[in-house]
């Protein structure tokens, strides 16, 4: 098992080194010059304009800047912003809880209505029931985010006023931004529920636990469920980094202080730190939850693991 985690970890590291790559090449490619947004070269002299690209090392060739940007992400230096003149990580730093504070709430939702609603729907299939639940969660599915948003601000914001229409004032304020990153998930999980446990329930195993004269009940929580839970628990652990990196549009709705909002600011202003510091941030956390999600399936169910190490 510490050898499997070790792969895992490896793989990890690697695929984190391949994204800072690709995120560097991407924000040399970018049009533009993020000096000159910030000093107008129609009122300051060439040389100072000079002097300001080698103050922020961008005088340098493109590989000498990923070394140097690279050995100070090692050290936990973001460098700072073009913009502000800040620090990055201190910008990060005081934005990530308020980032943190929807998608936390919003992951447990989601999981705390889809798991037992994708087991009713398994349970109930072909019912009504069944028809009713698929059909709704697939619905909120396809409505477009900003749109839901938009929605729920002019019925329960401005029309009913139960809560803040934007910003942060208080714990009301994370209903309406909570169930908009909540609702359009449903349908995933809930689909992915149901069609594990229907398979699972086809399984041999199942069969001996009711021969041996086992309860449905028991069967279904300690046999049926807990198999069928393993693919849901990775996409569980996989879901929190993307409802961090994902929530940029839903954060300038509700103009919520958060890191999805600090990233669409720092892209409009070709503020290269912030941006690369925010998406190395989401990659961290992407690759940490997947190889957390791949260990705790591993964990679950041996066969996982042992054909992960028997196709190394």
């Amino acid at each position: 098992m510490l050898e499997y985690v070790a792969r895992r970890l490896a793989m990890g590291v690697l695929t984190v080194l391949a994204v800072t790559v690709v995120l560097f090449l991407i924000m040399q490619l970018m049009p533009g010059d993020p000096i000159r947004l910030i000093a107008d070269p129609d009122r300051i002299p060439p040389h100072q304009i000079e002097a300001l690209r080698r103050q922020w090392g961008l005088d340098r060739p493109a590989h000498i800047q990923f070394i140097y940007w690279l050995v100070n992400i090692v050290r936990g230096d973001f460098g700072r912003s073009i913009v502000t003149g800040q620090e990055v990580r201190v910008l990060i730093a005081t934005r990530m809880p308020f980032t943190l504070m929807l998608a936390v709430p919003a992951l447990l939702l989601h999981y705390t209505l889809a798991v037992p609603l994708g087991l009713l729907a398994a349970i109930r299939s072909g019912s009504r029931l069944d028809r009713a639940i698929i059909v709704t969660t697939s619905a909120l599915r396809t409505i477009p985010g900003f749109w839901l948003a938009i929605l729920l601000m002019l019925v329960f914001a401005i029309n009913l006023r139960w809560f803040p229409i934007s910003g942060y004032q208080g714990p009301r304020s994370l209903v309406l931004p909570v169930l908009t990153l909540t609702l359009p998930m449903l349908g995933g999980t809930v689909r992915l529920t149901r069609a594990e446990v229907l398979e699972t329930i086809r399984e041999p195993f199942v069969l001996t636990a009711y021969a041996k004269g086992l309860t449905h009940n028991a069967v279904r929580l300690k046999h049926v469920l807990r198999n069928a839970l393993i693919p849901v628990t990775v996409m569980f652990f996989l879901a929190l980094p993307w409802l961090v990196g994902g929530s940029v549009i839903i954060e300038n709705i509700f103009a919520w202080p958060g890191m999805g909002r600090l990233l669409w600011t720092a892209i409009t202003n070709q503020d290269l730190p912030v941006v690369q510091g925010i998406i190395v941030i989401i990659a961290v956390l992407t690759v940490g939850a997947n190889t957390i999600g791949d260990v705790i399936s591993g964990m679950l169910d041996p066969r996982i693991r042992i054909e992960l190490e028997e196709g190394r």
